[in-house]
């Protein structure tokens, strides 16, 4: 006699079967890393640490690998100067590859470019800080993305860009033929 838990009794019941997640994680990696210290050693051995400007980029691009799997490559770019010179360049590409689950067509743009990167986001954040702390300057934290803000923001001004060249807000052609998930 099998031993049953609850979990799976319940469901048996039930009646239900489990359906797979919308999105699953199969590998995530770092893609492309990059840091420059460009003014090292005098930037560090100055008495007093300037007060950097720092401007982080953020980019999210998705592809296809196979007929449900994605890859969804992260970028963060920070660049840290003071009176017009750079004290560092940090940057990360990391990606995911991710398996969408049986979801409709219309939803996996948004799976791929808002949630996907959320996942990915705690780890590209880690390597962005370590990076800038073993280059001896404090931790660069990344605030957090709001990736749906950032998604919808860019796909208006694609719908901007591409009015009046015969395609839809998608960036997909008017005629109804679809093609692959775009960039954020």
């Amino acid at each position: 006699m099998a031993e049953s838990t609850p979990e799976s009794s319940t469901a048996a019941s039930s009646g239900k079967t489990e359906q797979a997640p919308p999105l699953l994680v199969n590998a995530q990696y770092v893609k492309d890393l990059s840091f420059e210290n460009p003014r090292a050693p005098a930037s560090l051995s100055d008495g007093q640490r300037p007060n950097p400007n720092v401007n982080v980029a953020i980019d999210v691009n998705a592809r296809r690998m196979q007929e449900k799997r994605y890859e969804v490559v992260l970028s963060i770019r920070a660049e840290a100067s003071h009176d017009e010179a750079t004290l560092f360049l940090a940057e990360v590409h990391y990606a995911g590859l991710f398996t969408i689950g049986d979801v409709a067509e219309k939803s996996i743009e948004r799976l791929l470019l808002v949630h996907a990167p959320h996942l990915l986001f705690p780890f590209a954040r880690a390597i962005i800080a370590d990076s800038v702390r073993n280059g001896g300057f404090a931790p660069l934290m990344v605030h957090p993305i709001d990736f749906a803000s950032l998604y919808r923001q860019r796909k208006q001004e694609r719908a901007e860009a591409q009015k009046g060249d015969g395609k839809d807000g998608d960036g997909r052609p008017s005629d109804g033929e679809g093609s692959e998930p775009a960039a954020v």
